[in-house]
């Protein structure tokens, strides 16, 4: 049993307990140790792995990792190697069910893990989702389309104006709603420029996406995947959102609308959540019960206006304490035509940038300030030093979220260099970007460690 071939990306300490037990990749084994037993199927390793660990997945479908060194035994009771392809399968036709599109862009809802390098990679098309979601056939009659394989960091205007392009010759066919495959990193942002390309929309549009890979156990993508086609499928908000948990359980999701949504955690199933508002509307498996009813509804017609402009060179700047101009100079010395401030506090930066903002100004690009607590309004009035910005040209941005500050000043700027027609085109609401007010339910952010939160959140925590 001393074939290499046997014990894919082993190597060093681990290579040598594996063969020494004569324990192969795919063997279903219990491995005793120091610290216990495992139980489990032995997994191919990463080339570019550390020679110290065995990958096992226990019963349970988690995956660990167990000390070489400190495995004493092993006992076999046989070979099972897992099959992570998932054949497409044809989606069965209902004439009674509404049509839905599944336009596939990549990302972990349509991913699987690649044991070669240990990553998780786009390789599912939108058909095999099918085969792994065979409950979407309840819901409606889905048709699939892969535009692009790219992880979401990869996203940008090629991939914008092709999938909003996608989506008007879908409206025009007559489909009943469109649902979005797509990475969540950047999903936020896809679903605000999207909402600026895709306007007076006749149906749901619905981005979804999964923080879990399909073969954990724990994956939240068939569920968000369910909840996305009811909401397309039947759902009366013709809007751009964003479909994914709700709370960290299995219970509902929320729709949030694209351009108030934000990721906010890098691992948690309920990573999105409406900032400064509340959401649309609450989706489960068995209804959809909107929170609002300021939404634009469901159409019988299959009229949309699509508008891709959009102009490259725009870039957020972060600022910091102590941040010098050149900052500012560089995008100004790169040929760049607007800029998003994310400023402190209600829309604050330090005075030593102040002649940088007046050369920006002369260079006619349009500035704009966003406020990096995401929360709240710019207010440049309050201080004198937001009324000195606002004489160097700097615009204060209202409760524009800087993401999406960022892709509507590209959006303007593809179309005009006028900077008064662009300043129309920012400051005016098109998809519930800038809001009046911000409800006193829209800023929630409990603490906890405080008995009064945590005698509150032990009802729900699950």
């Amino acid at each position: 049993m001393s074939d290499p071939s046997l014990y894919k990306g082993y190597k060093g300490r681990a290579l040598e307990v594996l063969q020494h037990f004569q324990t192969p990749v795919w063997c279903d084994a219990t491995f005793i140790t120091e610290t216990g037993r495992y139980t489990g199927i032995v997994l191919p390793r990463s080339e570019t792995a550390d020679p110290l660990h065995i990958v096992l997945k226990l019963r349970s479908g988690y995956n660990i990792g167990i000390r070489a060194d400190r495995v004493n035994g092993v006992e076999i009771y046989g070979r099972k190697e897992a099959q992570y392809k998932i054949p497409e399968k044809e989606f069965p036709y209902d004439p009674v069910k509404p049509r839905v599109k599944l336009l596939g862009t990549g990302g972990t809802i349509a991913s699987r893990l690649d044991y070669r390098t240990g990553a998780v990679i786009p390789a599912f098309s939108p058909g095999e989702l099918y085969g792994s979601v065979p409950e979407l056939a309840d819901i409606c009659n889905l048709e699939t389309e892969k535009l692009f394989g790219v992880f979401s960091e990869n996203m940008g205007p090629e991939q914008y104006i092709a999938t909003a392009q996608a989506i008007g010759r879908e409206i025009e066919k007559g489909v009943q709603g469109v649902v979005i495959g797509h990475g969540t990193d950047t999903m936020h942002h896809t679903a605000a420029i999207l909402s600026f390309m895709v306007q007076n929309s006749p149906v749901p549009i619905v981005m979804v996406g999964s923080q879990r890979s399909s073969d954990r156990p724990s994956s939240d993508a068939a569920l968000n995947l369910m909840h996305s086609v009811k909401t397309a499928a039947e759902s009366d908000i013709a809007e751009v959102m964003v479909c994914m948990f709700g709370p960290t359980s299995d219970t509902y999701g929320l729709l949030h609308r694209g351009t108030r949504v934000r990721k906010m955690h890098s691992s948690y199933r309920s990573t999105f959540r409406t900032i400064g508002d509340i959401p649309i509307a609450m989706v489960s498996r068995e209804k959809i019960t909107p929170l609002r009813q300021d939404y634009k509804r469901r159409r019988r017609d299959h009229e949309v206006v699509i508008n891709t402009a959009f102009e490259e060179k725009v870039a957020i700047v972060y600022y910091y304490p102590n941040m010098k101009p050149d900052m500012i100079d560089s995008l100004i010395d790169n040929g760049y035509k607007g800029i998003i401030i994310a400023g402190t506090g209600l829309g604050h930066v330090n005075k030593p940038l102040y002649p940088a903002l007046k050369r920006a100004q002369d260079k006619k690009i349009a500035v704009y300030m966003t406020v990096q607590t995401l929360w709240g309004y710019v207010q440049m009035y309050v201080y004198d030093t937001g009324r000195d910005m606002m004489e160097l040209g700097v615009v204060p941005a209202a409760n524009l979220l800087p993401e999406v500050g960022y892709v509507k000043l590209a959006w303007a700027l593809g179309q005009t260099s006028d900077l008064d027609e662009v300043k129309k085109i920012m400051l005016t609401p098109i998809a519930g970007e800038i809001t009046d007010r911000e409800p006193s339910n829209g800023y929630l952010i409990f603490q906890g460690g405080i008995p009064e939160v945590e005698e509150f959140i032990s009802k729900y925590r699950k």
